[in-house]
């Protein structure tokens, strides 16, 4: 950059004739110019920065610090490049023995103009540094993603003898992402606690985010609670790190006790509880959120409508999703992500389509990978087989700008399993360009489970074992596939298996919301304080539906038992139990709301089919994978899933 400065200046009497000598300058505006010109502050203030530069050019030699200091700070905020870079070359050509402070303003100037090169160039050609300077360059690299840069520089710095101060490690901290993040994190740690600065509020939310993105949430528990005051940002970042991980029950919690300690929040804390409340399709309490941010006026930005339209549409609600997007007056392409994934997951392959075509002939977004990812979904969950593969190989001939990624292949074998043809899932499998993952053969080995395929089954899940050997989900999938043909021995081969290699499969549980409090049932579930109640119930139900025609489906049962005890375990579903006690503690005509954290079996997809039938309630089930939605006995699902 400064090479071009260079050339600017050897051309500068073609190009401005009135820099090349001060007197000369001063001759040439006579009549051009008035006599008695404003001030740079009055130019700047009245937004006539292009007259500020004139006038920066017939004072030549005379700017001074406050007029340099003036027209920078105009370029920064309007993050004009080209304006910028006059005021540069013009101290350059004048030889203006630039102070710390306006070589830092430059920094700042050429990272806000997105030429991370040339702020570097500023940097590395200072004879003097201070703190800041380090970190405005530290904060560019930061802001854009540049974490090794970032970190080296850091190190570079302390090198130098300069002391970090609490912004320098608020900065660097950010960029303690990725594969070796939280052992750089964790020895900058450190360093803060050596200069005294981990209480510090900025240090300390920048400690707990970069904790919470590693994974380490009890980490950044510790931190949080350690802080001798917290603002909405130290708040918000432990928060969503809970939700981001998973831990919707302790987001929600820590939420509560924030809100009962008057702690005061903004539109992304609320998104961040938005996630936590989709994790636990907490309908009541997204809605009293929704509420809330409507009765107390926060800003709605793109990203919390874009939480609003995820939490409904995973608390079984599309309606008001749509809604949401419907009345949104910019929309991102995660706006429309998040009502195309909504629409896929509940089985509305249709309803995918009419979204997407409408997102093409607005034209304002372009789709990405994420975007036709939901759109395959969608075909898969809705068993719309062709549809989805002629969309593939549009991808193919990138029609929509998308390159197939590993995901993209991921969900035709879904798709293929979903309908039937493993054999052609395998073929594709093979003619991949990538190596299949994990997700994908167990993809595979679940349509082998459903279309019982226990030869591809076999195959399958010895290259799942093979890959993942702590993964418990492989057994049971394998195991279930054995049962259900009858083949105990083998079943027995793979209990045995997993007791060797000290493999707990993750027990199956359901839950319900009541009076925004969750209530959960684990299989044959003795804990909860109403447990003779619920099964009482079940039980009643039972006889009932077994009048109306329902009949136990006993495949479901994966021992080698009799009739009378295989029924029994049936009747002792998480998902019955749930359905039961919504049943007793809501008025009737009301919807019941049951999510399950592994995928439904069909037996139990069965009684709440009869449960919606009997009864004449909307029931809504959510699984792992998709939603159920039940009215009058007839599932969304189609009982395709």
């Amino acid at each position: 950059m400064l090479k071009k400065i260079t050339f600017f200046f050897s051309h500068s009497k073609q190009v401005f004739p009135f820099i090349s000598t001060h007197s000369y300058t001063r001759q040439l505006t006579s009549s051009s110019y008035p006599p008695n010109p404003p001030s740079l502050n009055t130019l700047i203030s009245s937004g006539n920065l292009n007259y500020a530069l004139l006038e920066m050019a017939l004072q030549g030699c005379e700017m001074g610090f406050r007029d340099y200091d003036t027209i920078l700070n105009e370029c920064v905020s309007k993050r004009a490049f080209r304006e910028g870079q006059r005021v540069h070359a013009h101290m350059i050509k004048t030889n203006y023995q630039s102070p710390v402070y306006l070589r830092t303003r430059l920094i700042v100037f050429y990272t806000k103009c997105e030429r991370l090169e040339d702020a570097r160039r500023v940097l590395d050609e200072m004879p003097e540094r201070n703190v800041v300077s380090w970190t405005a360059m530290i904060s560019g690299y930061s802001k854009r993603g540049y974490d090794s840069q970032a970190l080296n520089l850091f190190v570079q710095m302390l090198r130098s003898g300069t002391a970090p101060n609490t912004f320098t490690f608020a900065t660097v901290l950010t960029s303690c992402t990725g594969a070796f993040g939280f052992d750089h994190g964790s020895q900058i740690h450190s360093l803060i606690v050596k200069c005294l600065f981990e209480s510090h509020i900025y240090v300390g939310s920048s400690l707990l985010d970069m904790y919470a993105k590693a994974g380490k949430i009890h980490e950044s528990r510790g931190v949080f609670e350690g802080l001798p005051e917290r603002d909405v940002v130290s708040c918000t970042a432990i928060i969503s790190g809970y939700a981001q991980l998973g831990l919707d029950e302790e987001a929600l919690g820590l939420f509560r006790r924030l809100q009962r300690e008057g702690m005061t929040y903004n539109y992304v804390t609320y998104a961040s509880v938005l996630t936590a409340l989709s994790g636990l399709a907490a309908f009541e309490h997204g809605r009293q959120v929704h509420n809330y941010v409507l009765r107390y006026e926060v800003p709605s930005y793109v990203v919390l409508q874009n939480s609003l339209i995820d939490m409904y549409s995973k608390c079984g609600n599309l309606t008001y999703s749509r809604r949401i997007f419907d009345t949104m007056s910019e929309r991102t392409v995660i706006s429309w992500n998040a009502m195309l994934v909504g629409y896929s997951k509940h089985g509305k392959g249709r309803k995918v389509f009419e979204l997407f075509e409408l997102m093409k002939e607005e034209n304002k977004v372009r789709p990405d990978s994420i975007t036709l990812l939901a759109v395959l979904s969608g075909c898969s969950h809705g068993g719309l087989e062709n549809r989805g593969l002629e969309i593939f190989d549009e991808m193919m001939g990138r029609i929509d700008g998308v390159e197939p990624t590993i995901e993209h292949y991921g969900c035709i074998v879904d798709l293929l399993g979903r309908a039937g043809q493993v054999e052609k899932a395998l073929e594709f499998i093979k003619q991949m360009p990538f190596e299949p993952t994990v997700a994908i053969w167990g993809s595979l080995l679940g349509a082998c489970r459903v279309h019982l395929n226990v030869d591809i089954g076999e195959f399958v899940g010895t290259q799942l074992l093979e890959i993942e050997p702590e993964n418990a989900g492989n057994y049971v999938i394998l195991s279930n596939l054995y049962a259900a043909a009858g083949k105990w021995e083998d079943v027995q081969r793979i209990r045995e298996m997993m007791k060797e290699k000290a493999v707990i499969k993750e027990p199956g549980r359901s839950w319900t919301e009541l009076d925004q409090t969750l209530h959960t049932f684990y299989a044959s579930d003795r804990t909860h304080p109403r447990k003779e109640e619920v099964f009482g119930k079940v039980r009643d139900l039972s006889a009932r539906f077994k009048e109306a025609g329902y009949v136990p489906d006993l495949s479901c049962v994966l021992y080698d038992l009799d009739e009378e005890q295989k029924e029994r375990i049936l009747l002792g579903h998480s998902e019955k139990l749930a359905l039961a006690f919504g049943l007793i503690n809501t008025p009737e005509g009301k919807p019941i709301r049951v999510m399950k954290n592994l995928r439904i079996c069909i037996d139990c997809h069965n009684f709440a089919k009869f449960v919606s039938m009997v009864y004449e309630r909307e029931v809504s089930l959510r699984d792992k994978s998709r939603f159920h939605h039940i009215i009058r006995g007839v599932c969304s699902c189609g009982d395709y899933w």
